[in-house]
């Protein structure tokens, strides 16, 4: 049973998981203007300049009826995590103070705050859905609702991937569970409203800002190793949100309620402004299946390392590969793991591999992407090369035994 919202805010300290993006600050509204919204045709000669103040209540109706429908289901989400601590309050142990072992205590600390949602109830358990980033780390989770009620909740499954993670608390004192949108369906200038708890749960939970969806497909690169290389490409809705920390896993709502988006991130730099993001309520519903499911985003693998083409000189694509010299796009294989798809299929050390099902691969990064579109068991055809000559050959997938931490092929 799908439902609505639920605002909570839980932001851990997680090392370089977006380049040039604030991660885990997402869950804003939209700021939209007005004239966008009901002044189209001012500017025409033969439309009237001014609107009624029946108008102005109306829209103004819509806005506040609908975060009064939704708040219910977005919460806080806290983040513990345990710190080493003397008997005097001091935080780790300082060598040479005399202190023994025994003395230093494991003491769990809030260390981060973001935002869920409260999707479905079942029984006496409900499922709330925040982003990866929000909980990564913890050693506990604590949930507040929308009245300041506090639960403890548990982790039903992460994904880094996708940067989503299903939560699960008591259904007790839950009121309320948000309705999602298709969002195959969202149009650009669409109204959005965004509702977390940025910064500090206690002092802004249930902070409310409305503006228009801005974009729709943006490919944004990630880091999610922490090694600072983008190894990974989300696809996500462009909002003019305001987006501040703690606002990362609130929802981003349609004028009817419904969640088209999971607030999720935004370009954070001293030119730019109004460039937030938010994962796709459809994409959303499928990660959270599997979450449910498995605990886990369950991935095919072909079992191979790569490295992109283009990082190998010019003498060693063209003498030791065999390639042309104006080839660069294309994954190299590295390293073939033993008992893999890959192992299975034939594929060797030194391969090319240029296309998947005849989509083009251009490196690592596109390979992993076309890869995960396809299922566990799936059959597909690559393009590779071997010694300077061209030829298919069939994988049969299997599972990744690696799926939420790193990408992997």
């Amino acid at each position: 049973m799908l439902v609505k919202k639920k605002n909570h805010q839980t932001e851990t300290q997680s090392s370089s998981f977006w380049r040039s993006v604030f991660g885990g600050i997402t869950g804003t509204v939209l700021v939209l203007s007005l004239v966008s919204v009901l002044g189209f045709g001012l500017l025409s000669d033969d439309q009237p300049t001014a609107y009624s103040q029946e108008d102005l209540i109306e829209f103004e109706s819509t806005i506040t009826q609908t975060v009064q429908d939704t708040q219910e289901a977005v919460v806080s989400v806290g983040n513990y995590q345990s710190v080493q601590t003397s008997p005097f309050g001091q935080r780790g142990y300082v060598e040479g103070q005399g202190l023994q072992l025994e003395d230093i205590q494991q003491e769990p600390i809030l260390v981060g705050t973001g935002s869920g949602v409260i999707y479905k109830v079942d029984g006496e358990k409900a499922y709330v859905v925040t982003n990866n980033h929000v909980i990564d780390g913890h050693d506990s989770l604590e949930v507040t609702l929308n009245d300041g009620t506090q639960i403890e909740a548990t982790e039903v499954g992460s994904d880094a991937l996708s940067d989503l993670a299903v939560l699960q608390i008591s259904s007790e004192s839950v009121t309320d569970v948000i309705e999602f949108a298709n969002s195959d369906e969202i149009q650009v200038g669409s109204i959005a409203i965004a509702i977390g708890s940025p910064l500090d749960s206690a002092t802004f939970a249930s902070t409310v800002t409305q503006g228009i969806v801005s974009g729709l497909n943006r490919s944004l690169p990630i880091d999610t190793d922490g090694d600072g290389a983008e190894d990974w490409e989300m696809t996500l809705l462009q909002t003019d949100a305001a987006i501040n920390p703690g606002n990362s896993g609130g929802a981003l709502v349609n004028s009817s309620g419904q969640l088209i988006g999971i607030n999720s991130s935004k370009i954070a730099t001293s030119t730019v402004e109004g460039m937030g993001f938010a994962i796709p309520s459809n994409d959303v519903t499928q990660i959270i299946e599997q979450l449910e499911a498995n605990g886990e985003v369950i991935r095919p693998v072909l079992g191979t390392t790569t490295v992109n083409l283009n990082y190998f000189a010019l003498e060693t694509r063209v003498q030791d590969l065999g390639l042309a010299e104006d080839m660069t796009d294309g994954a190299v294989v590295i390293d073939v793991a033993a008992n893999s798809s890959a192992e299975a299929a034939g594929i060797e050390q030194f391969d090319v591999i240029t296309a998947i099902n005849d989509e083009p691969v251009s490196d690592g990064q596109v390979l992993r992407q076309l890869l995960y579109e396809y299922q566990v068991g799936d059959t597909i055809t690559l393009t590779i090369i071997r010694g300077g000559e061209e030829q298919q050959i069939d994988v049969t997938l299997e599972a990744s035994p690696t799926t939420n931490s790193q990408p992997v092929q």
